[in-house]
């Protein structure tokens, strides 16, 4: 049969009225798979897996990384430079307790050691309680934290200044001495100097005083914590904070403005 007649069947038969199935009845079974709402990436990547195998991945949850409490220093919303240093301040101060007593606990020892005597009426030697000293003003170690300097004074116990130098003194100049790092500097020379002129010995009991908030208030403390201050640590027997707070008073200057 000639293909002319062929057509012709074909256009007498009533397929020929729904010309529209004829392309259908030839597509591959997959392509007539009805279209799914959600998102199956398996399904794009190989379409002859069936449907049932194509359930959404379940969601990964968010791996929550434990974040050290001690490391922690939550942002302030304070534009006042004392308001971002509680933390710092409140780690020297665990620091300083502990070596203040620990200090103190050695002290008691070496006392307990030492026995009151006295003579008896025959002549002997009558031992006692402990002895009772009597209270010997300590050596003092100001540290005077400015915004843009560093002071460091070692007073006697009469109150009289022994040592007295700030940053400028050791060869920072301008605005190079209100960093940590000329703060940290000047702890390490006045401590080396102390060494050098037979100083530490006479030092039997030490107060540290701080003032002020500025960058060598830290750095100074991390001195004395660090190697530079290992032999005045054990003379250490009180931290005092002397900043000076304003209550009322006159009206202070107005704030600089930058921009």
């Amino acid at each position: 049969m000639s293909r002319i007649a062929s057509r012709r069947l074909l256009a007498q038969s009533p397929l020929g009225l729904f010309p529209e199935l004829a392309p259908a009845c030839r597509q591959p079974a997959r392509l007539l798979q009805p279209f799914s709402q959600t998102t199956h990436l398996q399904a794009l990547n190989d379409p002859f897996t069936p449907l049932d195998s194509q359930k959404p991945a379940a969601a990964a949850k968010p791996t929550q990384y434990a974040t050290p409490a001690d490391d922690f220093v939550a942002p302030s919303p304070s534009l006042n430079p004392k308001a971002g240093r509680k933390e710092a301040d409140n780690k020297i101060k665990s620091v300083f307790n502990n070596m203040i007593n620990t200090n103190a606990s050695q002290r008691l020892k070496k006392r307990s050691g030492l026995l009151e005597t006295s003579m008896s009426s025959d002549g002997g030697i009558m031992s006692g309680g402990p002895v009772e000293q009597k209270f010997e003003e300590p050596h003092h170690f100001h540290i005077n934290a400015t915004r843009h300097n560093t002071h460091i004074t070692l007073t006697s116990p009469a109150r009289a200044p022994i040592i007295s130098v700030s940053c400028g003194n050791i060869g920072f100049r301008k605005s190079a001495r209100k960093h940590y790092d000329s703060a940290f500097q000047l702890a390490s020379y006045v401590m080396t100097r102390m060494q050098d002129r037979g100083i530490n010995p006479q030092i039997k009991q030490l107060e540290v005083v701080l003032r002020g908030f500025g960058a060598g208030r830290e750095a100074v403390t991390k001195a004395l914590l660090g190697l530079e201050g290992s032999k005045l640590r054990p003379k250490i027997v009180k931290v005092a904070d002397a900043t000076r707070l304003k209550f009322g008073g006159t009206r202070s200057k107005k704030p600089r403005r930058l921009g």
